[in-house]
């Protein structure tokens, strides 16, 4: 009888194991290196600098909507809002450029000004009116979007040059600028993740009556996570539009579903209250990257959505059976 108890514990603890591994990016990491092997086979040139900083930089964007994503998914909620915010900033700073270090920090508060906005809009909604986090964010993404048709019409403008230039290059010849922007907010996540907030955050995604029963205030957790998502929103855009250079009102729309896969893709839990930032992150950088080694491969872009979405449904049905495995033991 003693035998069967250890065995089972011990199988436990492997599966528990295993869960953590994935649900902290253990998993997805392993993943990016090996596709990046194959990255690396079909292209001599990726393993340089040059070709590693346009990759994250190419990745910067997807990874900053991925993070922002991650915080409302751990809260049991959907961030529709994220397209309409990116194409806010990006048509803002393509229409009134600020130039210089000075109007470059400008432009960054500004970003960060309109996603805590739109992001105190989809707290209010969500936490305050009690709406399902999905209409009310599609509704604002609708508006934002509207917005972003007023402030520009079509694809045009221009960002300022010192955004454009210094935003996407690398320090020292090794740094680039986009990851340690992906890496500040990563090591500010894990520092919010240890305060009661963050702690506060996954206990509402596990279970929001007994949270509130435990005396956290899920109101204000809610509309907290939803303004900080929407800072980092803000922050990806602005990293968008240095990348583009120039301005689309509909610039953040491909990032849409793109975040939620980055997100699955991670292993952050779609029923809420496990995963990380970091897990998503590293889902978005390897979306990014099955791109490059699609187009390497000789696979026509028309397909690359297949198989993206392909990635999608394995992600999650991979994250289902991990819960269903989680909750039979």
């Amino acid at each position: 009888m003693t035998e069967r108890i250890d065995a089972s514990m011990t199988g436990f603890g492997r599966t528990s194991t295993f869960r953590g591994l994935v649900t902290g990016g253990g998993l997805i990491v392993l993943i990016y290196i090996c596709l990046y092997a194959v990255y690396a086979v079909q292209q001599p040139k990726a393993l340089t600098a040059s070709s590693i900083a346009a990759l994250i930089n190419n990745t910067a964007p997807l990874a900053l909507a991925a993070a922002g994503q991650a915080i409302i998914v751990i809260s049991r909620g959907f961030d529709l809002s994220v397209a309409g915010v990116i194409s806010i900033c990006n048509v803002v700073l393509a229409v009134y450029p600020l130039e210089g270090p000075g109007g470059a920090a400008a432009s960054v508060l500004l970003c960060l000004a309109i996603g805590a906005v739109v992001g105190a809009v989809n707290g209010y909604l969500v936490a305050v009116l009690r709406l399902q986090s999905i209409a009310a964010t599609l509704a604002t993404m609708i508006i934002c979007q509207g917005i972003a048709l007023v402030i520009l019409k079509a694809p045009g403008g221009y960002v300022a040059e010192w955004i454009s230039y210094e935003m996407t290059d690398v320090l020292w010849r090794v740094i680039p600028v986009s990851g340690l922007v992906v890496g500040a907010v990563v090591l500010a996540w894990l520092a919010i993740k240890r305060s009661a907030f963050g702690i506060s955050l996954y206990a509402i995604g596990a279970d929001e009556a007994s949270a509130a029963l435990s005396g956290i205030n899920t109101r204000r957790v809610r509309f907290g996570a939803h303004v900080l998502a929407g800072c980092i929103y803000g922050l990806a855009g602005f990293m968008l539009s240095a990348q583009t250079a120039t301005g689309s009102p509909t610039a953040g729309t491909p990032l849409l579903m793109l975040c939620f896969a980055a997100v699955a893709l991670g292993g952050t839990s779609l029923s809420g209250g496990k995963g990380g930032v970091f897990a998503s992150v590293m889902g978005a950088a390897t979306l990014t990257l099955l791109q490059k080694v699609l187009f390497s491969s000789g696979v026509s872009s028309f397909y690359t959505g297949m198989f993206q979405g392909t990635v999608l449904i394995l992600a999650v049905v991979f994250s289902a059976l991990l819960a269903r495995s989680g909750e039979a033991k």
